[in-house]
This record gives C-alpha cells, sequence and structure tokens, in this order.
C-alpha cells in the first residue's frame, strides 16, 4: 500500500465520521462517543502538524533564495520526456502546480522537489537526493508513465493518481470526489492545455 492510498483511507473515515457527526446522520454504530469515532480522534490528536496530511501548504525547505524560472528546467523535462515517452506539456504542468517551479519545496505530509515526491517513493524510483532537480523530474517523470501505463494512457486517470494515488482512482473508477483532486485536476489539465499552446 502506497502512501498515498494509506493517505485516503485516513481521509476517508474522516469524511465518514464527519457526515455522521456533523450532519447528524443517524448511522448505527457512529456517533461523537462510539469506539470508532474516539479512536479516530485519539489518531489525529496525536499526530504532530507535520505529521497531517496537508498537500496545500507547502513551504521553501530553505531559506536560500531560489530561481523558480521555468525554462532552466527546459533541458530536464526534455530528457525526462524522451525517457519515459512522457508529453513535456504534462510535465510542465505536474511541477508547476506541484511546486511552482520550487526545486526546495517541502509540504506538510514530507512531499519534496520540483515534483513532489514522498520520501518512500522517492527511494522506490531510485531517488536519492528529491531536491535535486534532475533526478527528482526523472523520479516524478518515472512513476507518471508508470501511472499513465496503468491507466491506458488516460491523462486525467493519471493525473488524479498521482494526487490521490492509484489505488482511489482504481476504487472510484475515474477522478475520485474529493474536493482537492478535482481540484488538483482541473488545475494540471488547465496548465497542461496552456503549455500545449505555448510549445506547439
Amino acid at each position: 500500500m502506497s502512501v498515498f492510498d494509506r493517505i485516503n483511507q485516513i481521509e476517508n473515515r474522516m469524511n465518514s465520521l464527519e457526515n455522521a457527526l456533523t450532519l447528524n446522520e443517524k448511522k448505527p454504530g457512529v456517533s461523537a462517543n462510539s469506539p470508532e469515532a474516539v479512536s479516530f480522534q485519539k489518531i489525529m490528536g496525536s499526530m504532530t502538524a507535520g505529521q497531517r496530511f496537508d498537500p496545500s501548504a507547502v513551504n521553501n525547505a530553505s531559506s536560500a533564495p531560489v530561481n523558480n524560472d521555468p525554462k532552466q528546467y527546459d533541458s530536464i523535462i526534455a530528457e525526462a520526456s524522451q525517457k519515459y515517452n512522457v508529453d513535456e506539456s504534462l510535465i510542465r504542468a505536474v511541477i508547476r502546480q506541484e511546486s511552482a517551479f520550487n526545486p526546495q519545496a517541502t509540504s506538510y505530509c514530507g512531499a519534496q522537489g520540483m515534483m513532489q515526491l514522498m520520501p518512500e517513493t522517492a527511494a522506490e524510483l531510485g531517488v536519492k537526493n528529491a531536491y535535486d532537480a534532475r533526478e527528482n523530474i526523472m523520479g516524478g517523470t518515472k512513476y507518471l508513465s508508470r501511472l499513465l501505463d496503468q491507466f491506458d494512457g488516460n491523462m486525467t486517470k493519471a493525473i488524479a493518481a498521482y494526487n490521490a494515488g492509484p489505488g482511489a482512482v482504481q476504487q472510484h473508477g475515474g477522478v475520485p470526489p474529493y474536493p482537492e483532486t478535482q481540484d488538483y485536476v482541473d488545475k494540471v489539465l488547465g496548465y497542461y492545455q496552456q503549455n500545449k499552446g505555448i510549445h506547439a
């Protein structure tokens, strides 16, 4: 199970508990004092701020100024595109959404670098330094290529899986009904179309 799949499990459980508790739905066995709710609240309460999943909160891991000019990464993106057969415009779109071309970007859940790789994913992809722009882009593109293969070239599903995990996409038969993932897919596809216009 990937880190993203585990996060999705937690988010799904949290959503169901919120629906039951906040909307006062009468679901057997789920109440504010139920064992499930209490144990889940204990888990969430025991997590530090750094452990809680907050993909929208990206900060700079370094106090040094960062040159975020996307053009400086053109040669790396072209190399990754050729090696893994992924459209350059898609790679750029994912990078823009994930880190705004900041190689030092770090999310509060621990995702790192240009394409926001989790440490476990980076290691599995052979990325030794996720803050190295070339390594990160090559690793992130390799992962994106796998997702495109897994979903038979369906770009929308692959983009959703990059954000929410392939398990969630398979479970829902497409883009999961998570506002964050739906917004993510819309933005990446929008950037992709912009990039296709620029690089046509």
